[in-house]
This record gives structure tokens, C-alpha cells and sequence, in this order.
């Protein structure tokens, strides 16, 4: 018919455009199995129309919205077929059959369809396909199957990156046979198993299967292959003491270590490697060290170490913080010195490295090892006295008599001073964008970041609400092409949009006049919780929806709630200007802006009289919260019992902080602000917000009420391991409002936290307290007692945190929280594990600081025991400390 009614068609273009249309109905229907028989067919002229298809329903599918995600899931494993077998060039058949928009979660390709539709190829066509695959670090793990066939299909060499290695790992690892018969078969071991030590981050699969005797282990079947001679030992050794020197987490060498173990290394392979085993003792985490250790002392005790290296290695060890690894490399210097003297002068310079070491009883054992073994080179003797000063006063007295007058400590230069970070002074916020450029390009960087600080959000909010009031039209002009790609602006997607579009899209939208079109979910609008973040984010959204409300109906010129400083404060002067400028205006201040700016303004009774000068209904509001109707909500405490689950868990007793009512929130304030001012009692089913300087922005002058709700968090990174627990404790210590026992209890409670990232917050949030003046150390030391006794906080962790705080220089600080603390551990009324290390970094503080203090309660009985153990010698080491500073002058500050 095409040919009758124009002779000069051509049917070939009827025949393709019909072939590419049921090319493309399989494609769109994902009958990707048909594809290869339907494509074969083609010419490649037919195949070159076909793509250009291919490529328009690949462009539609990925600029559709997230609605349609179950066609791509349908429609792209067929694409990816279909667009493979029509492009001629490997490079581009590769990004097409690797590109990120044709994978969902990271789905292995349909490699049956894929080896089908491309066999017909070019050998070297195939393998170049194959490497390129495997350089794709994103997917070609996921491509190992694909690859490998392709390979097969090429007689290429077998690809060696790194995600080829971790494909391989995975899939040999998942056959049926025991492992090493499957490695045994595998024609590519020989190209991949050296390659297991040298990718970038550590092959997964090498972890599993830990049991040394199960059909699957690694280490058992790579020694068995080097064994065989199907692997070659060296090879093995050297990967595993390389990998092993690049260092890691201890779960990631762990698998290394294991092989290395297998592998039973001979007394020759040992020896040649020494200089491995003397970097892993040096450097490596803790297992990894004490059997580089072992190895080492092996070595040594066969006379296969020399003293030059041995002294080498002890610099380095002698150096580490682990008690362990120290006292075993002592022990092997003395073993070293009794069996060849003549090492001595070698040896013994670096014992000097343990004179410095946090345990007394180390600093000890050097000093007892220097006694047995020094000889009469006054060279030895003078350098041993130079480092002599590092040796805590309880055994200072004993070098002088073994080195000489060299080893007496300098003079002191003066009275002990006290060692505080700088007081912290909040940085002011910048003023709100000038012109209307400015206040669109902070907007649209606020909307598409995902996380904006309070200053960027808050200034944002001020500049649209003063440029909506000056000259709306002018700011929708320039905001609506910034903003052309949020999804509430697209008409098909308007119908998601409520008027519970949160942030700074709900008054942009406003500016934009694109109102809501959906119906909010009423079962969200009545929900309550007892966490206190709803209630934030409620507060906190009432003012933007306001500041949208009013510039559609009465705008303001200004909000009144925007903080002067970075913690979210209001200086009160500045609220008196911005109130007064109001009443010149004849502008009415909108009731959750000023809500928000009383619940920000610094209490300053000072500007009281002015306040109230200003002879207007929010001035006299004003004037009233910066009297009594301010003031903080009270906080009590009480100990919550442990409690036993269904399931079996239980939580164990802890400490909880309740929060009265605020009347004048509830009696003045608008209605999404009644929450924030109920009586609450924090639960551990508080979400963990993450967005602690917008929370702490909201109540920037009230944070005894932040801590006691954020209490739970800080107690589970204590009791249940929670990350970044302590995340908002140096933000409140930085706010405004008084110190109180809630933040005090929070502090204390984030010193014991897990992980140390969390505990090295609680420590900056004590020296910001301490720097202010407002840390009370007495309430804090008691404060630790009792979450010991509780057994929320591990006197280990709380070791920790005190040697970081007082090696900071806060020696006197950190003794003071000690001396409240420590009679509960004295005498019993707290578990007294860990409390040798306590007492440790309390005798280090009083020997630095001068303290002369009473003595802690218990602390006489418990020196008095007898014994070598670390909790009687260190009760001792204090109280001598104590005595020998009574009546010398008090520790400066």
C-alpha cells in the first residue's frame, strides 16, 4: 500500500522499521531471552536504527519519575540486551552494559541473554569487551560471570582487577565442592589467588568460614594448594606479610594473619623476612603485633637476631600504649642481656622509651632492668639520666641513686597554672542577603544541600521573608528558575504536596505561589510522641509555615526570631530594636516568630527596663520572659529499675531526668509550641535526630532541658554500644542558660561512652564548662560514681576519658572530678574493677598539679593491703603523692 501511494519508498525501510518495532515491544514487554533470536536476524544498518530506539526509551525510562520503577525493573534488563547487541564498539558495549541508570541494586546482568546475543563476535573483540568490564571498579564484581565466559569465548588472559579478584573470591567460594577442590580445578588460581593480598581494600569473602577444620576455610585450602606446589609458597608468604604491613582494621587482617599461620612459616623463611615481622610489631594493631612478636623472640632466642635490630624493634614497641606487648618486650631484652651482656649498650638507651609510660609498674620494670644490667660507660649512664624526667616522682628518687645527680628533674620554673582551652566566644551570624541575587543563590543552596547549618538556613529564611516584603514579584522572577527542578513545582507531582512541605520549600513555594493541592494525613497532624524531636521539628515548622502564611496575606519586613550567633542565642538589645522598628513600621509581630525569638533571647535582666520602655504588648511580653516567665524548666532526677523484656533482653536500672511544665509556653505561646513546654520524661525510644545544632537552636538558653532529653541517647552509647551518642554534648556545653545537673549528668555519662570518638566529645564538652567557669567537679565526680555503681559508665572507659582530659594540661580539673569519685570505689560502694587505672591517672595529676587535698575516703586502707597489684600499688602511689604536697602552696589556675 506505502508503495503504491508513493513510488519512491523504499520497503527495506518498512522491513526495519517493522523489525525495530518488535525489537522494541519485547524490549518494553522485558522478554529479554527472545531478544538475541529477534536481533541475530538483523543487518547492521537495521541494527544502527534499532539503537537510536534503544537509546530514546532508555532517555524516557531514566527521566521518568520515581513512580515507574516497577517498568525499569521490567524494561532494563532487556535494554541492556537489546543495546548490547547493536553497538559495534566494545568500549561503548561495555559503558552501555555497565551504565548505573540499567542496574538496580546492583543486579548481576542477564549474562545467559548477553553471551547469546554476542557470540557471534570477534574473538579479540571479545576479550577487549571483557577488560574493559573489568575496569569498571562499580560493577564488575557483579560482572565476574559475564566476564569469565567472555574470556572463555576470547581464550584471553583472565582480567586481574580488583573487582574481578573479589567476583572470583565470591564465586568459587559459593560452589558445592570443598574449596580447595574447587581452587584445585579453577584454570585461572594461578593469575588470582596472589592478587587476594594486593586489592585495594580487603577481599570479602576471606572472613568467612572461620573454622579452621570446615570444607570452606581459605587459610586451610591456600596452605594445602602451597603445599601441593599448585600455588607458590613465596608468593603466598610475601602477599601475606605485605598485606598485613598496609595495615587495617583488626576484623580485616585477621584473614591475613590466619593464612600466614596456616602457611607455618620455616625458621629460614622467617629469618629472611625479619624486617616484615619488626615493622608489624612496630605498627600493627594489637594481635597482629604480639605475633610479630613471638616470631621475633623465636629469632632472637636462636641467635638469629642481632642486637642492632633487636634495638631497632624495642624503639618502636616500647613506644605503644598496649601494657602487653611493653612488659613481653622487656621480657625479652632481659632475656637478650642475660644471654649476650655485651648488648648492653645497644639495649639498654632504648628502655628509656618505657620511662615514659602511663603504668608506673612498666616504668618500673625498666628501671629495674637498667639496675641489673648497667655498666660503668659514663656515656650510657648520661644518656639514660637525660631521660630520666619522664619517670613518675614515685620513682625518681630510685634513678638519681642509679644514674646519678644527672637524673634529678630541672627546678620547677613556678607555680603550677592550669592548662584551659581558650574561652569559647560563639561566632555572630552574618547579616541577611542584601539584594535578591544574593538571597536566591543562599536559598537554592540550602534546598539541594542535604544537611544546612543553622546560619545558612536562618539567614535564607530572613532574606525571603525581607525581599518578599520589599518586592515579591522581583524575588519570584529570580527564585523560580533556581528552583525549576523541585518536584513540588511539576503538575503532576503537585498532588504529594501538603501544606507539611517542610524547611525553607514551604515559604519558597509561598513566594513562587505554587500552594499545596493534597490533603495531609490528619492521623500525622494528631500524632504525639514522647521524644522530645517532634516537638522541636513542630516549633521549628509552625515558623516557616507562619513566615509563608504572612507573605501571601500580611508580610513582615523582617523576622524577629533570626539569632545573632551561631548556637541559635538572641542578643536581647537586638530583639528591643528589632520590636521598636515594629512599632515604627505599624507592622504586628507574627505570634510563632516572636515565640521563637523569646525562646532564644539571652536572659539579661539589664535591658528588662527597656523592654518594657518600648510600650507594646510584645515588649511587655518581652519584658516579662526576661524576668521571672523565663525562667528554665526545672529538671528532677531519679533512678529508673532495670527491667526484663518479653524477648528476653533487659535493660538495665539507669538514671533519668523528668522536666517540669513551662506555664507561660503553654498559658502564651501558640499551640505548636504546647509540646515543647510539657512535662516530659526522655525514654529510650527517643529518636536520635542527628541534627543537633537545629535542635539546640530552637532552646539556645535553655540547656539543662536539652540535656535531660538527650540524656537517653548519651546513655546508650554507655549501655548499648550507639554511635556518635555524645554528638551534642560540646554543642550544649557552648549554649547559654545555666550548667545545671542535667548537663552535668550528660557529661559525665558521655565519659563512659564506647566508643572513643564519643568519649573525646564528652571531654571538650568538661573543658568548655571548666573554661566558662560554670563545670561544678564535685557534682560531676559524684555523678560518675553513681553511673558507676549503676554500671552505666566502665571505669575503664572513664580512665580513658580523664588521661585524654588531663593530657590537655587540665591537671588539677581532672584530679578534683577524681577526688569526688573515687571514695565510692574506695570503700566499696561501687564495683571496683578498673579502678587501679582511675587511681593511676590521679597520682599522675596530683604529682603534676601540687594537690594537697585530704585524702579520698578508703584510700589509706586500700594502700595499706599489701601485694603487688595494680589497684593497691597506685592507691599507694596517690596517697604518697598527697602527703609528700601537704603544705606546699596550692595549685595555681
Amino acid at each position: 500500500m506505502n508503495a503504491t501511494a508513493n513510488p519512491t519508498a523504499n520497503p527495506t525501510d518498512d522491513i526495519t522499521e517493522d523489525v525495530t518495532e518488535n525489537v522494541l515491544a519485547a524490549v518494553r514487554a522485558g522478554r529479554a531471552a527472545e531478544l538475541p533470536g529477534l536481533l541475530k536476524a538483523l543487518e547492521p544498518a537495521q541494527r544502527r536504527a534499532l539503537l537510536a530506539g534503544l537509546k530514546g526509551l532508555r532517555g524516557e525510562l531514566r527521566s521518568s519519575r520515581w513512580e515507574r520503577w516497577e517498568d525499569r525493573n521490567r524494561v532494563n534488563p532487556a535494554l541492556v540486551v537489546a543495546g548490547a547487541g547493536c553497538i559495534t564498539g566494545a568500549a561503548a558495549a561495555a559503558t552501555w552494559i555497565g551504565a548505573a541508570d540499567l542496574r538496580r541494586w546492583r543486579r548481576q546482568p542477564p549474562t545467559a541473554a548477553l553471551l547469546d546475543v554476542l557470540s557471534g563476535r570477534d574473538p579479540k573483540w571479545l576479550g577487549d569487551l571483557a577488560h574493559r568490564l573489568a575496569a569498571r571498579s562499580a560493577t564488575a564484581e557483579q560482572d565476574y560471570r559475564l566476564i569469565i565466559e567472555l574470556v572463555r569465548l576470547a581464550g584471553c588472559p583472565v582480567p586481574t582487577t580488583d573487582g574481578c579478584v573479589e567476583g572470583w573470591a565470591t564465586a568459587v567460594g559459593a560452589s558445592r565442592s570443598p574449596l580447595v577442590v574447587t581452587l584445585r580445578r579453577d584454570p585461572h588460581l594461578t593469575a588470582l589467588a596472589p592478587r587476594l593480598f594486593e586489592t585495594a581494600e580487603p577481599v570479602r569473602v576471606l572472613s568467612w568460614h572461620r573454622d579452621p577444620d570446615g570444607p570452606d576455610n581459605w587459610p586451610t585450602a591456600l596452605a594445602a594448594l602451597a603445599d601441593e606446589e599448585c600455588l607458590d609458597r613465596t608468593v603466598l608468604l610475601d602477599g601475606c606479610t605485605a598485606r598485613l604491613l598496609r595495615g587495617g582494621k583488626p576484623a580485616q587482617l585477621k584473614p591475613y594473619q590466619e593464612i600466614l599461620e596456616a602457611l607455618r612459616p620455616t625458621a629460614e623463611e622467617e629469618r629472611e623476612r625479619a624486617a616484615d615481622w619488626i615493622g608489624l610489631a612496630a605498627d600493627a594493631p594489637s594481635a597482629v603485633a604480639g605475633t610479630a612478636q613471638q616470631t621475633l623472640a623465636r629469632l632472637a632466642a636462636a641467635g638469629h637476631l642481632t642486637p642492632r635490630r633487636l634495638a631497632e624493634m624495642s624503639a618502636a614497641v616500647l613506644f605503644r600504649p598496649e601494657k602487653k606487648l611493653v612488659r613481653s618486650q622487656l621480657v625479652l631484652i632481659g632475656k637478650e642481656l642475660t644471654r649476650n651482656p655485651a648488648a648492653a649498650p645497644e639495649l639498654l638507651p632504648e628502655l628509656a622509651e618505657a620511662f615514659g609510660h602511663a603504668d608506673t609498674g612498666i616504668q618500673e620494670r625498666a628501671l629495674k632492668l637498667v639496675a641489673a644490667h648497667l655498666t660503668d660507660d659514663p656515656g650510657l649512664r648520661a644518656e639514660l639520666a637525660e631521660r630520666a624526667h619522664l619517670l613518675s616522682q614515685v620513682h625518681r628518687a630510685r634513678a638519681v641513686e642509679l644514674l646519678g645527680p644527672a637524673a634529678a628533674p630541672a627546678g620547677e620554673s613556678g607555680p603550677y597554672q592550669e592548662i584551659l582551652p581558650p574561652l569559647p566566644v560563639p561566632a555572630p551570624l552574618a547579616p541577611a542577603p542584601e539584594t535578591v541575587a544574593e538571597t536566591v543563590e543562599l536559598v537554592a543552596a540550602v534546598v539541594n544541600a542535604r544537611a544546612a547549618t543553622v546560619e545558612e538556613f536562618e539567614r535564607a529564611l530572613d532574606g525571603l521573608v525581607r525581599h518578599a516584603y520589599r518586592d515579591r514579584a522581583a524575588l519570584a522572577e529570580a527564585l523560580r528558575p533556581a528552583l525549576a527542578d523541585r518536584w513540588w513545582l511539576d503538575p503532576e507531582q503537585s498532588r504529594y504536596y501538603t501544606q507539611e512541605l517542610p524547611g525553607l520549600e514551604h515559604v519558597a513555594a509561598c513566594v513562587l505561589d505554587a500552594p499545596p493541592t493534597g490533603t495531609p494525613d490528619p492521623a500525622l497532624a494528631s500524632w504525639r510522641s514522647d521524644c522530645h524531636h517532634p516537638a522541636i521539628g513542630a516549633a521549628t515548622h509552625a515558623r516557616v509555615a507562619e513566615a509563608a502564611r504572612r507573605i501571601a496575606s500580611r508580610p513582615v519586613p523582617f523576622l524577629l526570631a533570626t539569632p545573632t550567633v551561631e548556637t541559635g542565642s538572641l542578643d536581647p538589645r537586638v530583639l528591643v530594636a528589632r520590636l521598636a522598628e515594629y512599632g515604627r513600621l505599624g507592622a504586628d509581630p507574627a505570634p510563632a516568630d516572636l515565640a521563637q525569638a523569646l525562646l532564644r533571647v539571652r536572659r539579661d535582666a539589664s535591658v528588662l527596663p527597656e523592654a518594657a520602655a518600648l510600650g507594646t504588648p510584645a515588649g511587655d511580653r518581652l519584658a516579662a520572659w526576661l524576668g521571672e516567665a523565663g525562667r528554665p524548666v526545672a529538671v528532677t532526677r531519679r533512678t529508673a529499675p532495670a527491667v526484663e523484656h518479653r524477648w528476653g533482653g533487659v535493660t538495665p536500672a539507669r538514671l533519668v531526668l523528668d522536666t517540669a511544665q513551662r506555664t507561660t509556653v503553654v498559658r502564651e505561646f501558640p499551640h505548636r509550641f504546647h509540646e515543647l513546654a510539657k512535662a516530659r520524661t526522655a525514654t529510650d525510644r527517643c529518636w536520635d535526630g542527628r541534627d543537633d545544632a537545629s535542635m539546640i537552636a530552637v532552646l539556645p538558653e535553655d540547656r539543662e532541658a536539652l540535656a535531660a532529653w538527650c540524656l537517653p541517647v548519651v546513655t546508650a552509647g554507655a549501655v548499648n554500644e550507639a554511635r556518635e551518642s555524645a554528638a551534642a554534648l560540646p554543642l550544649l556545653a557552648a549554649a547559654g542558660g545555666p550548667a545545671g545537673p542535667a548537663l552535668h549528668l550528660a557529661v559525665a555519662t558521655g565519659l563512659g561512652a564506647r566508643h572513643p570518638e564519643d568519649r573525646l566529645r564528652a571531654v571538650d564538652a568538661l573543658l568548655t564548662l571548666a573554661a566558662q567557669g560554670e563545670l561544678d567537679a564535685v557534682r560531676l565526680g559524684c555523678d560518675l560514681a553513681e553511673l558507676i555503681a549503676l554500671g552505666t559508665v566502665k571505669p575503664s572507659r572513664l580512665a580513658d576519658s580523664l588521661r585524654t582530659l588531663a593530657a590537655t594540661g587540665a591537671y588539677a580539673t581532672t584530679w578534683a572530678v577524681l577526688a569526688a569519685a573515687l571514695p565510692a570505689l574506695l570503700t566499696g560502694a561501687a564495683d571496683p574493677r578498673g579502678a587501679g587505672d582511675l587511681l593511676s591517672t590521679a597520682a599522675e595529676c596530683v604529682e603534676q598539679c601540687g594537690a594537697a587535698a585530704p585524702e579520698p575516703a578508703g584510700l589509706a586502707s586500700v594502700a595499706a593491703r599489701g601485694g603487688s597489684s595494680r589497684l593497691v600499688t597506685q592507691a599507694a602511689r596517690l596517697r604518697d603523692a598527697l602527703r609528700r604536697n601537704e603544705g606546699a602552696p596550692a595549685a595555681g589556675n
